[in-house]
Order: C-alpha cells, then structure tokens, then sequence
C-alpha cells in the first residue's frame, strides 16, 4: 500500500465524514487540517489528482477553492476507503 492511496483514502473519508457531498463545499486549504506536516504538499497534491479524476468537484469562489465530493461517484469512493483504510 503506498503512502499516495492512503492520502486518496483519508481526504475522501474525511470528506464523507463531514457530509461534503455535492453542494456541500469545504475550502480546499482546510484539507491538510489534522495531516502530519511532512505531508501537507503531498496531500494538496493528491487532491488535486482526486479533482482532475472526477472523485472531488471543485467550485472558485472570491475567497478561494472550495471542493465537496462527487454524488455520482459515491460507490468508487467508498471502495476506495475500504480499500485503503481497513477498520
């Protein structure tokens, strides 16, 4: 298991977590809150990854870019934290 899935894994949980599906939008500067600080580059790098494959949308706004989790693809993210991040 590499370090980038577990990355992909632990935004999309903490996503679900919080309920940002949709039109429910979080800043993307707030994803890092809670990562270690060796892998906050890392992690904004992952989410961008996560918004150009269609997993995150992303909204600009006048204060900056705010994400939320794609409904559609509700099913490949829950795979992917099982996948990654075992109980």
């Amino acid at each position: 298991m590499n370090n980038t899935n577990v990355l992909k894994a632990t935004i999309l949980k903490k996503l679900k977590r919080r309920g940002k599906w949709g039109n429910a939008h979080t800043r993307f500067d707030r994803l890092t809150a809670g990562i270690p600080k060796h892998l906050k580059g890392e992690t904004k790098n992952v989410a961008k990854d996560l918004i150009k494959s269609g997993l995150l949308f992303s909204k600009s706004t006048s204060y900056g870019l705010e994400i939320s989790l794609n409904p559609k693809r509700r099913k490949d993210i829950d795979m992917i934290i099982e996948k990654y991040l075992p109980k």
